[in-house]
């Protein structure tokens, strides 16, 4: 059976005992993109009213509208979906906050659709930031045989023809209530979208809606008209990103993943700002658990950090303690991710740095960043930051590629083989899953490389060094052995010289001959080279053994 294109049409007004902190948070991070996970459902837009002209919005005619895209209606009474609205999925606090909203809910299939030049699909991460207007007119007919065709004729031969001369006018969209809901009423909808600035007051507006024809279509043919007009308010994500202060917490389970989504203020970063923790998918159906924090204004600069192999997000704290106290780095958001290979659930795919850096990408798309600010990595991480800087220039505006190497050291694979080896040999199990990770003999001998012996001996990064510790350990050995594959064979040296990307190289004192190799590829990098630094008395991971300094030396890139 062929499918049947639509739209979900909802209205909302929440009533006065529900908090607006919680309203939009439940909405834009929990309610929207969960359904934007289910790959029928291709876009999602909140709208607020701008008709109500100083009325008090009412259940009756409410504030907040949202509509969904459908590719196929007939998927609408499926599991996938229908489960959505019922636990497990939908969370004891999505059951709680609907209960204090007035929602009307309706289905339209798809009739027709004319657009202009000037269209852009609002969905694409590349449009983000544009807004428009949305008039959405609904029609019920009087009865009669050829009823509907009068309406069809007048629609297209005059009504959106003359529409489309109002200045901002962008499309017009018909719909009719879907054949999936049997005990709905039959009505008709158009949605005309125009740009913000638009000539909705004007001549050609007018003009369009006082014809002869127009006036015997409403007399004759329409038996009532409704008509609300719209700004766009939000377009939702596959990921949320509604950032605010004293957000509440919450878990709420996808149908495809037990990871869980939550929102919450945080201390942990040394901010009272707002902060989630959810995942994305990629193509391949890898889940990339990911953590953002920072500033509630969505158009905030957004800095992504990589992570080097066999560790988690955790490395980042301190320095992110150290960055947000200063007033001047408020303004950012910081996007924390678990890379393929932390879990042995990373794909059938080879990992590459390519791939590795793709990732990143579908981190942004996800989260609709149109450009990031900054990519930051370390080790197999920096490789990261550095090829995402090479191969995708315009979604990324500097980075800053830490203890790594522009090109992989011969031996590479035989080092890691033994490493993997050790593994091997200890057969360590996730006291959870059982298993198989990397276990603490590797670790130790890992995390003891990564710090200078000062740092490592001395007592004062103790507490650290053991976190760190951990994070190896637990790695999944799968995953592990899966992910080092991209330490044997990449080379961006010869891309590196055409790069335009603003760029910093930067490396740990102690950490081995890197200073040196990370000094030759600030010089080779472009056509006059990329700053360098140094932060004397760190190793490997100079975020975690000298996160004050890391930051000043971040801070100061990314403001000059």
């Amino acid at each position: 059976m062929a499918a049947t294109p639509g739209i979900l049409y909802v209205t909302m007004q929440p009533k006065p005992g529900l908090p607006v902190s919680q309203f939009h948070d439940w909405y834009n991070n929990e309610h929207g993109p969960t359904r934007l996970r289910l790959p029928f459902i291709t876009n999602g837009f909140r709208y607020r009213a701008s008709d109500l002209e100083g009325a008090e919005a009412s259940e009756t005619k409410p504030e907040w509208m949202a509509v969904y895209d459908i590719t196929d209606m007939a998927e609408l009474t499926k599991d996938d979906y229908l489960r959505l609205r019922g636990p497990p999925v939908k969370t004891p606090r999505e059951a709680e906050t609907m209960a204090q909203i007035k929602v009307n809910r309706k289905l339209y299939d798809f009739v027709e659709s004319r657009e202009s030049e000037e269209f852009k699909r609002l969905e694409e991460v590349g449009n983000e930031g544009q807004g428009n207007v949305i008039v959405a007119v609904f029609l019920d007919l009087h009865p009669g045989p050829d009823i509907k065709n009068k309406l069809d004729k007048w629609y297209r031969e005059e009504h959106i023809e003359m529409l489309s001369k109002v200045p901002g006018w962008l499309r017009t969209r018909r719909f009719v209530t879907s054949s999936i809901d049997t005990t709905a009423p039959v009505e008709y909808l158009a949605l005309h979208e125009y740009a913000s600035k638009n000539g909705l007051e004007g001549p050609e507006f007018k003009a369009a809606t006082t014809t002869p024809w127009n006036n015997e279509i409403m007399s004759k043919v329409v038996k009532e008209k409704r008509r609300r007009a719209y700004d766009l308010y939000y377009t939702f994500g596959a990921a949320p990103r509604y950032l605010a202060p004293n957000l509440s917490n919450w878990a709420a389970t996808d149908p495809t993943s037990p990871i869980l989504t939550k929102t919450f203020s945080t201390s942990a970063v040394g901010t009272d700002l707002g902060a989630i923790e959810s995942f994305v998918t990629t193509e391949d159906g890898v889940t990339l658990p990911f953590r953002l924090d920072g500033s509630d204004d969505p158009n905030a600069p957004l800095i992504v950090l990589c992570n080097s192999i066999l560790v988690s997000w955790g490395i980042w704290d301190g320095f992110l303690t150290s960055f947000f106290s200063s007033p001047e780095n408020k303004k950012y958001r910081v996007l924390r991710y678990l890379k393929r290979g932390r879990s042995s659930a990373c794909g059938e795919k080879p990992i590459t740095v390519d791939l590795l850096a793709s990732d990143v990408i579908a981190l942004l798309d996800a989260l609709r960043i149109k450009k990031a600010a900054a990519a930051i990595g370390v080790s197999l991480g920096g490789a990261t930051a550095l090829d995402v800087a090479l191969k995708y220039p315009d979604r990324v505006a500097s980075f800053v590629s830490c203890d790594t190497g522009s090109k992989s050291p011969a031996g590479n694979s035989k080092a890691w083989g033994e490493r993997i080896a050790i593994c091997e040999k200890e057969s360590a199990t996730a006291s959870d899953s059982g298993e198989p990770i990397v276990g603490q003999e590797l670790a130790e001998a890992t995390v003891r490389r990564w710090f200078v012996k000062g740092s490592y001996d001395s007592g004062e990064l103790e507490k650290k060094i053991e976190d760190v510790k951990q994070m190896v350990a637990t790695n999944s050995l799968e995953g592990f052995k899966k992910s080092v594959r991209a330490l044997f064979e990449y080379d961006m040296k010869a891309e590196m010289k055409g790069s335009k990307v603003k760029g910093m190289f930067l490396a740990g004192g102690g950490d081995g001959v890197l200073p040196k190799t990370m000094k030759e590829m600030a010089a080779e990098y472009g056509s006059g080279g990329a700053r360098f630094e140094v932060i004397e008395n760190a190793g490997h991971l100079p975020m975690v053994e000298k996160p004050g300094e890391f930051a000043k030396v971040v801070s100061s890139f990314l403001s000059s």
